[in-house]
């Protein structure tokens, strides 16, 4: 399943998702632990979504969005040339 995906986030991008995506999930988790209302908890689970995203996007070193746009950066397109 994973043998067609390309790597398309440079090095640099790839540590920031995982830092900011962790950073991220971890807020959310210690949001939802301390709120109560309806609204605030939806918040906080979309936090964690999308700061797991981020970390798993970050790992895989592959953005199904940027492969969709056809993005791919400039630092990548050098070595695959």
């Amino acid at each position: 399943m994973a043998s067609g995906w390309k790597v398309n986030i440079t090095p640099t991008e790839r540590t920031a998702r995982v830092l900011v995506g962790g950073l991220g999930a971890l807020a959310g988790v210690v949001l939802l632990a301390s709120t109560s209302g309806v609204v605030a908890v939806v918040l906080a689970l979309l936090l964690v979504v999308a700061g797991l995203d981020l970390v798993v996007t970050g790992a895989l070193g592959h953005c199904p969005l940027y492969a969709r746009l056809g993005h791919l950066p400039a630092s990548l397109k050098e070595k695959t040339s």
